[in-house]
């Protein structure tokens, strides 16, 4: 069972065994506010997992909430915690434990991804969720850092609150917005868009070829037709980066 417990989301899949490309057995998403009844409804049916690996970035008691749940099953909870080195990474971060952990684990994700195909360049590791993170790998796996921002959702709540008037729908993404709503919708994808830009320039610059982008995250979709790169869309990277990391501590599966 993998698990990744965002600000807003849990995300679950179950898999047949613990090793990137296993098939999905069953995978679903709650919203936090719902989480507490996962074990009488989402995984209530479900085949017992003998392993369960995940990461949470939404905080200590969210946690302990998604592990009562877990009490359905006979299994002992294990959380990543961001460490130097793990799944072919080198945490560049100054204090690596305080990295957030989607984010290390996305980044594992990447990396494996790319190994798996032969591709040796730097990579650019871009989540859109509640908060937007855009980081730099370079080609042998080293986290060379990153930047966070607000997402579309807390972006727009701030404007509303701090400005009057500011109280309108979501728009659309134009180059000239004319509207209220389409120039707030526009205003924070183009700042996402800017962050990825400026990030792809760094690593440019700095090995002289390219980085391939990847994006993943629920709003990832939206922010393709902005961007001005390449970019490959990744549903499930997270979950890619937790098959990589359980392979590598559970071993095969029994």
């Amino acid at each position: 069972m993998a698990i990744d417990v965002g600000n807003t989301r849990l995300k679950w899949a179950l898999y047949d065994h613990a090793a990137p490309g296993a098939h999905v057995i069953a995978h679903g998403a709650q919203f936090l506010e719902h989480i507490d009844q996962l074990g009488e409804t989402d995984w209530a049916e479900l085949p017992v997992p003998d392993r369960m690996l995940g990461c949470v970035v939404a905080g200590a008691a969210v946690m302990r909430r998604v592990e009562e749940q877990l009490d359905i099953w006979d299994v002992a909870p294990q959380w990543v915690v961001p460490s130097e080195r793990e799944g072919g990474v080198i945490n560049g971060y100054d204090h690596p434990a305080r990295l957030g952990a989607d984010r290390w684990v996305a980044m594992i994700g990447a990396h494996r991804r790319l190994l798996a195909r032969g591709d040796h360049r730097p990579c650019i590791v871009v989540m859109v969720g509640t908060a937007v993170t855009v980081e730099a790998l370079d080609a042998e796996g080293r986290f060379l850092g990153g930047v966070i921002m607000p997402g579309h959702g807390i972006m727009l709540r701030a404007l509303e609150s701090g400005t009057a008037g500011l109280h309108v729908p979501t728009g659309e993404v134009v180059a000239f917005p004319t509207n209220t709503s389409d120039a707030l919708t526009s205003g924070g994808t183009y700042a996402i868009a800017g962050a990825v830009a400026r990030m792809m320039e760094h690593v440019a610059q700095r090995f002289d070829q390219p980085a391939v982008c990847l994006m993943t995250g629920g709003a990832g979709w939206k922010m393709l037709p902005s961007i001005n790169h390449p970019v490959e869309l990744v549903e499930g990277l997270i979950f890619e980066g937790l098959l990589a990391l359980a392979q590598s501590r559970f071993g095969p599966a029994p």
